[in-house]
C-alpha cells in the first residue's frame, strides 16, 4: 500500500493537464494519472498472484469504480497473456449510494443487489475506488455474505484515514489518503469531475458552486 501524508503538498495545477472548465474548482493534484496506472498494475499482478487458477466474477461497484475496473482488468488480461498463472473472469456491476454533495450518509442504497444471489458459490472480487468510513462496504459484504459466494476479495484504489472510519480494510489497497474531499478518475462531487484524469483537492468554492 502507498500512503499519502496528511500534510502532503500535491502538485501545482499548471503542472498537469486539467480540463479549462475545472481549473477554478480545484487545490492541487494529490495523485497523478501515470501514478494511478502504475500503481494499478502492481495490485493487478497481486491478484494474479493470489487468485491464480480461480475463476472469479468481478465486481464493479459504480459509479465510481468504474475507471479503476475497467484499467485493472485491461492489466489482469496482459498479466493473463503473458505470465504462467492466470485469472479466468467474468464482469458483473452493482451501484452503491451513500453521498449527499460532501457528506457521507448514514444510509447506503444498493441497487442490483437483489441480482447478487447469482453470486452463490463464486469466487468474487470486488472493485471499489474508495473507502471511507468502510459502512458501504460492510453492507455490501452483509448482502453478499447471505448469497454464500465460496470467496470474497475487495480491491480499493483509495482508502480515506478518517476519524469516521469503522475500521473496515480491504484486501488489496491502491493508496491511503488524507481525509480531503478528492474528485477525478471517476471519484466524482455530484457526479461532476469524473471526466478528470488526475485525483485531485476539491477546493470550498467548487463545493458550493455544484452544491445540490
Amino acid at each position: 500500500m502507498a500512503s499519502i501524508a496528511d500534510d502532503e503538498k500535491g502538485h501545482e495545477l499548471d503542472l498537469f493537464c486539467v480540463p479549462k472548465h475545472y481549473e477554478n474548482d480545484l487545490e492541487r493534484v494529490i495523485i497523478p494519472h501515470g501514478l494511478i496506472m502504475d500503481r494499478t498494475e502492481r495490485l493487478a499482478r497481486d491478484i494474479v498472484r493470489d487468485m491464480g487458477g480461480h475463476h472469479i466474477v468481478a465486481l464493479c461497484v459504480l459509479k465510481g469504480g468504474y475507471k479503476f475496473f475497467a484499467d485493472l482488468l485491461d492489466y489482469i488480461t496482459a498479466l493473463n497473456q503473458n505470465s504462467d498463472k492466470s485469472v479466468p473472469l467474468t464482469v458483473d456491476f452493482i451501484r452503491v449510494k451513500s453521498y449527499c454533495n460532501d457528506q457521507s450518509t448514514n444510509r447506503v442504497k444498493v441497487i442490483g443487489g437483489d441480482e447478487l444471489s447469482k453470486l452463490s458459490g463464486k469466487n468474487v472480487l470486488i472493485v471499489e475506488d474508495i473507502v471511507e468510513t468502510g459502512r458501504t462496504m460492510e453492507t455490501l459484504l452483509s448482502l453478499l455474505s447471505d448469497c454464500k459466494p465460496k470467496m470474497v476479495k475487495v480491491v480499493s484504489l483509495l482508502v480515506k484515514r478518517t476519524p469516521r472510519s469503522s475500521g473496515y480494510r480491504p484486501d488489496y489497497i491502491g493508496f491511503e489518503v488524507p481525509d480531503a474531499f478528492l474528485v477525478g478518475y471517476a471519484l466524482d462531487y455530484n457526479e461532476y469531475f469524473r471526466d478528470l484524469s488526475h485525483i485531485c483537492i476539491l477546493n470550498d468554492r467548487a463545493k458550493e458552486k455544484y452544491k445540490v
